[in-house]
């Protein structure tokens, strides 16, 4: 189906499209000045729509921005259309939870937030609550000082790909060639980015050696990638976190936990993603259910006392009963922090070929959707976990969100100042992008490193120099 949208104001159009996508997010949404299927003619003072035989005018309040009308405006419409209400309403940001930070910074009570939150962008009481409990708590943990710094390491490799994927993450049957070449290109990035910190005496605040799978190596080559992390990142300072990202329980052995206990690890992380193997199978994990509680319980076994377990809502084929069971799994764990993720439709996903294919996802209703999540916040809240970090992604599984829950002093330190982005972050590997930080002029510099594994390799000496000289900006 295609949906053809009059715009008399391109400006907006972007806002457009993201609210209609919301409502209809498997259609093609198209915008023409001719026979088009909704018209949107946008005023200073009202917005009027048509679709469908239907006609909907929507008056703008004076303390309303014109762009925030134009979104409540169609999402009232729709809503209305399709008896489809979002728990989010017209919020499509990547981080709604600085809203709330801002407002309590203001000295505004919590009421008076859930207040704005539901005036402004037709979200809900729970979701507002959410932000505000998340705000709070990441108060705390941020960091403003420039001369602290954390480093991401990413591992571009997997045992296998997701079906959901669109990380920069290789099969490591198909890669075995290029592991040692990569290894010696990282290791050498490592070296440099320490010398610079040591040079600039900056200090380090958390490691997260991520991906990728960085256990989808062999026990060797996980051995030698490590004990270059902790000579060059680790060993004499003090660090606050340090968290390898062990992900799939199938590239898990003895071996690489006990290299990882060695190396100082703080904490780790289990992703089972789901406890159904009928799923695991859909979305090309070579493993089972039974294999993720025999690697938790090996690491568990080895001293491991900070192990996350990420989960997501949305695969393929699942409903409420599925996440139930993968909810009494995961209570039986017992971990001490989990991730829940809603499915995202990624363009460089094997998923979203698949729908391109006509292999539509079977839709599920808002409801059971809403009540899915629900079930994972009772869990957290059975094993005293309370929501510290939380994001959204373009294309989610019921316009919903990715939240972390953790135990006290279980938080993952690096995921908040990553989504807080008030820390510079140097990012090390393939696909790897740095987040600079300049506070004193409020703004973001970014710098990638290239995704391909091989032109990475090829062009290290450039991605050092390159970072280096966008981070000598700011340490000058």
């Amino acid at each position: 189906m295609i949906i053809k949208v009059y715009l008399n104001k391109q400006e907006y159009r972007y806002d457009v499209f993201q609210i209609i996508n919301l409502f209809y997010n498997l259609e093609e949404i198209i915008f023409t000045d001719n026979n088009a299927d909704m018209d949107i003619l946008i005023n200073d003072n009202n917005i009027v729509i048509k679709y469908m035989d239907k006609s909907y005018e929507f008056i703008k309040e004076e303390n309303f921005k014109l762009k925030e009308a134009v979104k409540l405006a169609v999402y009232n419409f729709l809503s209305s259309l399709t008896g489809i209400e979002f728990p989010w309403g017209t919020l499509i940001g990547i981080r709604p939870s600085k809203i709330a930070l801002n407002l309590i910074n203001k000295g505004k009570t919590d009421s008076e937030i859930i207040d704005y939150y539901s005036r402004q962008f037709k979200a809900n009481t729970s979701k507002a609550q959410l932000c505000i409990d998340i705000a709070k708590l990441e108060k705390e943990f941020v960091n403003l000082d420039t001369n602290t710094v954390s480093i991401y390491i990413g591992m571009p490799f997997c045992p296998t790909r997701c079906l959901y994927c669109s990380f920069a993450s290789n099969p490591i049957g198909s890669c075995a060639d290029i592991v040692e070449p990569y290894l010696a290109a990282l290791s050498k990035e490592i070296e440099s980015a320490a010398k610079f910190i040591e040079d600039k005496g900056l200090n380090i605040e958390c490691v997260y050696f991520g991906g990728g799978t960085p256990t989808a190596v062999n026990d060797q080559q996980f051995e030698t990638i490590m004990n270059i992390i902790y000579k060059n990142l680790i060993s004499g300072r003090n660090i606050k976190e340090f968290t390898v990202e062990c992900g799939r329980p199938d590239s898990i052995t003895e071996n690489k936990l006990r290299t990882m206990k060695k190396n100082k690890v703080h904490r780790i992380s289990i992703n089972p993603q789901t406890m159904n193997d009928e799923t695991l199978k859909k979305i090309g994990r070579h493993h089972t259910s039974a294999d993720v509680v025999n690697k938790f319980n090996m690491a568990r076994s080895l001293g491991f006392d900070n192990i996350n377990m990420d989960i997501i809502v949305g695969l393929e084929g699942e409903k409420l009963s599925h996440i139930d069971n993968t909810c009494n799994a995961l209570y039986e764990l017992n971990p001490d922090s989990i991730t829940v993720h809603g499915l995202s439709i990624k363009r460089a996903s094997k998923l979203h070929e698949n729908i391109l294919r006509n292999r539509a996802l079977e839709q599920i209703n808002q409801s059971e959707i809403n009540k899915m999540y629900d079930r994972t916040a009772e869990l957290a809240h059975s094993l005293k976990m309370k929501p510290y970090y939380m994001y959204r992604q373009k294309n989610m599984f019921g316009n919903m969100e990715n939240v972390g829950y953790a135990k006290s002093s279980k938080e993952g330190i690096y995921n908040i100042e990553m989504i807080e982005e008030q820390q510079t972050i140097i990012a090390l590997g393939a696909d790897a992008v740095s987040k600079v930080v300049f506070p004193k002029e409020n703004r973001i510099e970014r710098d990638g490193n290239v995704k391909d594994v091989r032109e990475y390799i090829n062009r290290i000496d450039e991605m050092i120099s390159k970072k280096n000289n966008l981070l000598s900006e700011l340490y000058k």
